[in-house]
Formats: structure tokens, sequence, C-alpha cells
């Protein structure tokens, strides 16, 4: 009898109790088991560019960028138009020799000789991620000043090796070797998108214009995939066979007023993926837009 008196006694205190106990769901709690189950490196680190607040997870690790060093070129672009060291209204020419393969749209459909300004070079760099515009740009603002420029902003782990297709173009062939064309961290990477974010990147007007190539970036395969329809992400992207990589703003509605939103600045990296398939359903990708939709949903739900 007391035995069983005793049991309900401590029944009723659990079902007291227990909300109390009751833990919401943290960033960590959301986005850790995704990097645990993938099948190669991952690293994650998100920040609430309102707030402050943050979760990392590797984010210090150098990984290989693919084509997500293009936010980096496009940086030093607009930071040397500011400078007058190099003028983005200049005509640049398409030559044949410039042609290289892979993303973009420059080599499958213009012709030699065609000629547009290099501030659209830039665009078709971040916009189709354009590995021949990407070079372009860098015949007029160099590989080198690049990394300076990184390394004056605390990221000297955030490097391009050479221009892309071009290995003899190399200015550390360690580095090429280890890293094939850039490297970064994800902390760097997101560090980068709140210099553009708070327009200390280059001049306010060059950083409205980078956010500008940014939102329009045509990749809906990796952190943008799972969004509601109309989210405003600034993104750039990068892949290869056993790497995918993306880092952005999304912009999330704020729980408090939902005509306003809170910036907040996301980057995946992942190396060695064991799935190397160039499907919308790669692993990597789809990893990358299910992390970007638990940040979402977090920051759209938090009081």
């Amino acid at each position: 009898m007391k035995s069983s008196i005793a049991v309900a006694l401590l029944a009723m205190v659990s079902l007291s109790v227990g909300p109390a106990f009751s833990q919401e769901p943290t960033l960590a709690s959301r986005i850790k088991p995704f990097a645990d189950a993938h099948k190669g490196k991952v690293a994650v680190a998100v920040k609430n560019l309102a707030t402050g607040e943050a979760f990392d997870l590797n984010a210090d690790e150098v990984m290989q960028t693919a084509s997500l060093i293009k936010l980096a070129i496009m940086v030093e672009a607009y930071r040397q138009a500011d400078e007058k060291k190099t003028d983005l209204g200049k005509m640049v020419t398409l030559a044949k020799d410039d042609k290289v393969p892979g993303s973009g749209i420059l080599t499958s459909h213009f012709s030699d000789g065609a000629s547009f300004p290099l501030r659209d070079a830039v665009r078709l760099m971040i916009v189709y991620s354009d590995n021949t515009a990407t070079n372009m740009v860098l015949d007029q603002i160099g590989i080198k000043p690049v990394n300076a420029m990184t390394a004056a902003l605390g990221m000297p782990e955030t490097r391009i090796n050479s221009k892309v297709f071009k290995r003899s173009t190399t200015v550390d062939l360690a580095r090429s070797e280890k890293y094939s064309l850039g490297s970064i961290t994800a902390k760097d990477a997101v560090n980068m998108l709140e210099l553009i974010h708070t327009e200390k990147a280059a001049s306010p007007d060059s950083c409205k214009a980078m956010l500008g190539h940014l939102k329009v970036c045509d990749d809906k395969e990796k952190l943008t995939r799972f969004l509601p329809a109309g989210t405003v992400v600034a993104h750039k992207t990068g892949s290869t066979d056993r790497v995918r990589t993306a880092a952005g703003i999304i912009y999330v509605p704020d729980p408090a007023d939902k005509k306003k939103t809170i910036p907040v600045a996301v980057c995946v990296l992942t190396n060695d993926n064991q799935d190397q398939r160039w499907v919308a359903d790669n692993a990597g990708q789809v990893m990358i837009g299910k992390i970007g939709k638990e940040v979402y949903d977090f920051f759209s739900a938090k009081k």
C-alpha cells in the first residue's frame, strides 16, 4: 500500500516538474546531428548579425573553398575600385585563350572579342560563378592582392592560389596542391559577410553593390533549397567532386515584427565528401540546405 502511494506521489512530482526542465532546441542540437551523420569533413559557422548570437563547429579548420573563394575576389575588386586602383567601368574583352571550363556562361555563350565592363565580369563571377569571368577579374586586380587583403582583415588562411583551371599561375604551389583553388575557414567566411553587411569591407556603396550581386546568386541547390519561397539570401557557393561549400546572409523574418528581417550569416563547408555525384540530391548539398533551414527556423521562432 505504502509503496503504491509513493509511486503515485513520484509520478505527480515528475509531471509537475517536467516542463521546468524541458529544453528548447539549440542551434547545436539542430545542426550537429547533420554534420555528425555526413560522410566527409564539415565545418559550420553561424552568426546573428543583429545580436551577435553565434554557433561554431570546426569553424577555425582550414578547408578547400571551390568557388566560394570568389567572395574574397569580389571584395578586393571593390576595394581597389574605391582606392582608384581599378576601374570597374573599364571595358574588358573576352579572348579565346581566356575561356576555361566549368561553371558560368561566358565560355559557352559569348563570342571571342565580346567586350563588357569589369563590373559585369564581377557580377558574372558571383551570380553564375563564372570561371572565365573570375580569371578576367584576376587579370585586372591580381592574385596576391586578394591574399594581402584577407591577411590585413585578420583572415590569413583565406587565400586564392591561382586562376581557375590555370594551375600554372599559382602563387603558392604547396597550397595549390593541398587546397586546389583556394582555402578558407567557416569563421572567416562569416566574418567577411559581416564586414560587407556592416559596410566595413569597402565603401558603403561598394558593400551595397556586393550584397546586390550575392542576392541574385543562381545556385538553388545548397543554402536556399529548403527555405520558404521569397526568402532573401545573399550568398555564394562552390562545388568540386569532393567539395560542396556555401556562405551567405539569410534574412530571417523577425518573430517580433514580421515586416522586418534579421540578418543571419551562415557558412557550411564540406570537404572529402564520399558522395561525389553531380546531381541535385548530392549529400553535401542536401546537408547544407538542411542546415540553412534549421538556422531559418531557429531564428524566425526565437522570442
